[in-house]
């Protein structure tokens, strides 16, 4: 059973609803139906929902082979949260001009981190599996 995968996706989808809804109330309450016409808030929604629709797959992918493999839940588990939090601090540091720069260096160290410690924890692994 995948459950720190279906966790992570649970969670990361709600926050995709979230941008999301964010970006429809913009585009509403300023009559944008396609683009961003310029508006800095719809851009920076936009840019939100794009940026956790970038990285979400791959990761989710990368923690679900880990996790399938066999890789100790504790890790797997680590490894997830560290991207889940970064994902969702990201945002926070993008909601507008004000909005504190530190959480989206963090979203994204934490998020890249994560990644490519997902990265080297699958080769790793896959490779001890094939020559054990």
């Amino acid at each position: 059973m995948l459950y720190i995968t279906a966790l992570s996706a649970s969670v990361l989808s709600a926050l995709c609803v979230m941008l999301s809804l964010k970006v429809v109330a913009i585009r509403r309450r300023e009559k944008i139906g396609i683009g961003d016409n310029g508006n800095e808030a719809l851009t920076r929604a936009i840019r939100a929902q794009g940026n956790l629709l970038e990285y979400a797959p791959l990761a989710l992918i990368l923690i679900g082979c880990a996790e399938f493999n066999g890789v100790h839940r504790l890790l797997v588990g680590l490894l997830a949260l560290a991207f889940v939090v970064g994902r969702v601090l990201h945002p926070v540091g993008i909601r507008d001009e004000n909005s504190p720069m530190q959480f989206r260096v963090l979203g994204m160290q934490l998020t890249l981190l994560s990644m490519l410690a997902l990265v080297v924890t699958n080769i790793l692994w896959v490779f001890w599996l094939l020559v054990r």
